[in-house]
């Protein structure tokens, strides 16, 4: 049989507005999101490339089958193609600051924190540097951060702690070189491997932020950084109470310098920028 042509494949891909609506609904009814107007095209391209992979000829089929599938792999897969997971060591570097000077010296006793949307473990690890470098016993103390997120992809880059050299170029030198390995992967590509020392602290597990939450906290510090700007304004106000009830008097929740708790009803104090304080 003759493969089809480009031009016929993307004739078979036409989004329409019945099929965007559909999109926008589930996006929205099962994880949160809210996929505005005016991103038909935005949509249209990203998901072509799913559905060329699965070899399905339209996006009913695709959406018959992201609905369908029992794993709900695909589904993770269709929110990451929608939404943007950069990040990066340090990224919002003031945050790592704020936690070393006024948050880390305050614990006495167990760390708890939560990474909310981990994407590919770049904040997780951060934190786990962190805690190694501040607290003098961090090899005895009691310290577990939670890295969650809802793609089964990113979190398997995230597991398996292996990062190209050029990532790695906002980690200071001394910490690169105390907590980090230098390997070649299975393509002879030089990379770092983190170390034990982070490892031991950081679990990984998928959570679709929607759905129940097994864990309890209480927590000392919640980072949910550019995350909520894929959110309308019920689901914000929604995830920011959950968030309270997770932390201890006196836990941080930390949100992206784009985001902000700004219209939402909530009881946390304003600290500084994206930083509030139970």
């Amino acid at each position: 049989m003759t493969a089809p042509s480009p031009t016929a494949f993307f004739t078979e891909c036409e989004l329409t507005a019945t099929q965007f609506a559909r999109i926008t609904r589930l996006l929205h009814e099962h994880a949160g999101i809210r996929m505005r107007e005016g991103k038909e095209g935005l949509v249209r391209a990203r998901l072509t490339k799913r559905l060329r992979k699965l070899g399905l000829a339209d996006f009913d089929a695709y959406l018959e089958f992201v609905e369908k599938e029992p794993s709900r792999r695909e589904f993770a897969e269709m929110i990451d193609a929608l939404t943007t997971n950069k990040t990066s060591f340090l990224r919002e570097a003031s945050h790592f600051d704020y936690l070393r000077e006024a948050v880390f010296p305050h614990i006495s006793g167990p760390v708890r924190i939560w990474s909310a949307g981990c994407s590919s473990g770049e904040e997780p690890y951060t934190l786990a540097m962190l805690c190694n470098e501040t607290f003098p016993d961090a090899a005895k103390r009691d310290i577990k951060i939670l890295a969650t997120d809802i793609s089964h992809r990113v979190l398997g880059t995230a597991k398996a702690g292996l990062y190209p050299t050029e990532n790695m170029s906002d980690v200071p030198a001394p910490w690169l070189q105390k907590h980090w390995a230098r390997r070649t992967d299975g393509a002879g590509r030089p990379v770092y491997e983190a170390q034990p020392s982070l490892r031991r602290m950081v679990h990984f597990a998928k959570l679709n932020l929607m759905e129940r939450w097994p864990m309890q906290g209480p927590f000392d510090a919640i980072l949910c950084r550019n995350v909520m700007i894929y959110f309308d304004k019920a689901t914000q106000q929604q995830l920011v109470e959950r968030y309270w009830a997770l932390l201890r008097p006196g836990g941080h929740l930390f949100v992206g310098h784009s985001e902000s708790l700004t219209g939402l009803t909530h009881r946390f104090r304003y600290v500084q920028p994206a930083v509030y304080v139970k």
